[in-house]
């Protein structure tokens, strides 16, 4: 099948290359991200191949819709990119892929609380510098402190064992449906007010719904521990950052680790060290020296790359044979699952 491959960088294309190496696809890959304005670069590919930054609302699925396109394959788990219901009405199939590697995901979690607790990252410069002093670097045990964990499917339960069994850390969990395995390793559930006002570091696993979109409001933060550490590498818009710069600032938020941002369509995955960054909410971000930010690559790993582009693929081929794709999404499948 021909597939045009949408906001490629040259991991994706060496990746999904290696994938198709025995498959026969005719990929075509473009820089740009999928939008409006680039529809035009789909005309005639069947299907299409999107990632997280690429726009997929309904102007830009009916461009592609009147061009030839049926698939679009999401090469990552998340789909709120994705005007569902328009997709739906102009009979285009949407394809995700719903695990790669949870554990990338939930090491990196695991690793900002490190390093911005212990702050690995501002030792390293001093070091380069000459500079040994251990003011400032002062960091807590991770054994018996609370960890609240929101979300609590594949990557989320693997963050729960980590810190659990690895650091005997307390954890306590919120989920609209618990994980039966980690209640059988008797896992507190609790309800989001308890668990705010409970944990001393909190991270994020859940997918951005509606129900979701600023799950860390004011009223949330105003509810958490005085100097708690707020971790967030699941989608940028469970945070409202306004409110996290405000909790930032009145010292509520000790400690803030983003691998994800609501507004980083325009700033993650290029290089802007020449450019002038023009968010200034961004930027009064990297002011706080309590404030860590990997630019979305909490997924980035060669398990998780080779995952993303081999489920991919199938999901393509599944469609292509006329099979039912067990990694379809659609308006109606969400719809029901918040029933």
């Amino acid at each position: 099948m021909k597939i045009a491959v949408f906001g490629t960088k040259s991991y994706d294309r060496h990746f999904l290359e290696a994938a198709n190496r025995d498959r026969g696809h005719e990929l075509t890959f473009f820089e740009p991200n999928l939008n409006t304005d680039t529809a035009i670069l789909a005309k005639d590919f069947p299907a299409v191949c999107v990632f997280v930054n690429d726009t997929l609302d309904r102007p830009t699925l009916e461009a592609i819709a009147d061009g030839g396109t049926c698939i679009v394959a999401l090469r990552c788990t998340g789909f709120n990119q994705v005007d569902l219901a328009a997709a739906d009405d102009l009979n285009i199939t949407v394809v995700r892929v719903p695990a790669y590697s949870p554990y990338a995901v939930a090491e990196h979690a695991v690793g900002l609380i490190l390093t911005l607790n212990r702050k690995i990252h501002r030792a390293y410069n001093r070091v380069r510098e000459g500079n040994f002093a251990l003011d400032g670097l002062l960091g807590f045990d991770l054994h018996e402190k609370t960890v609240g964990i929101i979300g609590t499917g594949r990557i989320g339960a693997i963050a729960t064992r980590i810190l659990s069994q690895g650091f005997d850390c307390h954890v306590l969990a919120y989920d609209v449906k618990p994980n039966p395995e980690l209640e059988e390793m008797g896992i507190e559930y609790v309800e989001l007010p308890e668990l705010f006002a409970n944990s001393d570091i909190i991270s994020l696993h859940c997918p951005l719904t509606p129900d979701t979109h600023h799950l860390i409001n004011k009223e949330a933060i105003d509810r958490m521990k005085q100097g708690v550490m707020l971790v967030n590498t699941s989608r940028g818009a469970l945070v409202d950052t306004t409110a996290a710069i405000d909790g930032l600032k009145s010292r509520k938020i000790g400690y803030l680790a983003l691998d994800v941002y609501e507004q980083e369509s325009n700033l993650f995955f290029e290089n802007l060290s020449e450019e002038i960054i023009e968010d200034d909410v961004f930027q009064r971000l990297l002011t706080f020296p309590n404030v860590l930010i990997t630019g979305h690559q909490a997924f980035f790993t060669e398990n998780a790359l080779s995952n993303i582009a081999d489920t991919t693929l199938s999901n393509i081929e599944d469609l292509e044979a006329g099979k039912s794709c067990p990694n379809q999404v659609s308006s109606k499948q969400v719809v029901s699952s918040k029933k």
